[in-house]
């Protein structure tokens, strides 16, 4: 069964930014306030949160709430009490401050990210950076089959956008030529969960490694070009599923680490520009071994 078109979720792309614009220009007013203006609390181990996550999230639970009556919300401050949990259907899945650390501590790579995902996949969304003068749209029908089975080139029924302009994935071809971006799991005390090996291993092959701090940056960052691929363990759907929709829409590929169909709850996914998508994933496969 075929899900929804692609004006409707042009519609749903374009809900998702101002929601996301709303969101980003209330946590913006915190960005930088200091200790005074600025509460922070310890999730876990390496894991913040600041009352403007909390903030942000109450939010985009209400707004998407009144513009998307019926469709389930899902945000990372509060999943539990949002009433919805993965499955079938549309759900929204948003971030309210991705990239809480970098907010914290000033740098300024954080966003709001504003994911729908039908049947599993991810469809259209928005990502809002404020503090880069950037935002990120993008939308793709899921194709016909099983759940979570986009793993191939997005078809042309979508499309991504990078404050306000058209955007679409490099044509880097080879793995040496490419900037790769990835990052690292809040518990890091074991392999391969922490990903270290994997960096190191990357970081051997790749032109160049960048780890930023935000999930949804990265992706988004894949679908303009400026990446050639993406990499990251232990990742939620609130992480990735706006910047999996915008890479879908503009031409990328995203699989699991194994070259398999993606599972967006777990989280172990690579994405790419579809050219180098074979290199980067055998080296999950077979770490250490170099690669074209």
């Amino acid at each position: 069964m075929s899900g929804r078109g692609s004006a409707e979720l042009l519609e749903l792309s374009g809900i998702a930014l101002r929601v996301a614009e709303e969101a980003a220009a209330l946590v913006q007013a915190g960005f930088r306030a200091g200790p005074r203006g600025l509460r922070v609390e310890e999730k876990g181990p390496h894991d913040l949160v600041t009352q403007f996550d909390r903030a942000s999230e109450e939010l985009l639970v209400a707004r998407l709430g009144a513009l998307t009556p019926g469709v389930a919300v899902v945000g990372e401050e509060q999943s539990a009490a949002c009433g919805a949990a993965p499955g079938g259907g549309l759900v929204w899945y948003v971030d309210p401050l991705d990239g809480t650390t970098n907010f914290v501590h000033g740098h300024p790579f954080w966003c709001v990210s504003v994911g729908l995902m039908e049947d599993d996949t991810p469809v259209a969304g928005a990502v809002v950076a404020p503090a880069l003068g950037l935002r990120w749209t993008g939308f793709q029908p899921r194709e016909p089959g099983p759940r979570g089975a986009a793993a191939e080139p997005a078809a042309s029924a979508g499309e991504a956008r990078r404050n306000g302009e058209r955007c679409a994935v490099s044509a880097t071809a080879s793995l040496r030529h490419a900037m790769v971006a990835t990052g690292f799991p809040p518990i890091r005390d074991r392999a391969p969960d922490n990903n270290f090996d994997a960096f190191m291993t990357v970081k051997r092959n790749a032109q160049a490694v960048r780890r930023c701090g935000s999930a949804a940056i990265d992706l988004c960052m894949v679908a303009d070009g400026t990446y050639d691929a993406y990499w990251e363990r232990r990742l939620h759907a609130w992480d990735v599923a706006a910047g999996s929709a915008i890479v879908r829409g503009a031409g990328g590929v995203i699989t699991a680490l194994d070259s398999g169909p993606p599972n967006y709850h777990t989280g172990n996914i690579v994405a790419s520009n579809g050219l180098v998508h074979a290199s980067i994933a055998a080296l999950f496969s077979h770490p250490g071994s170099p690669t074209r």
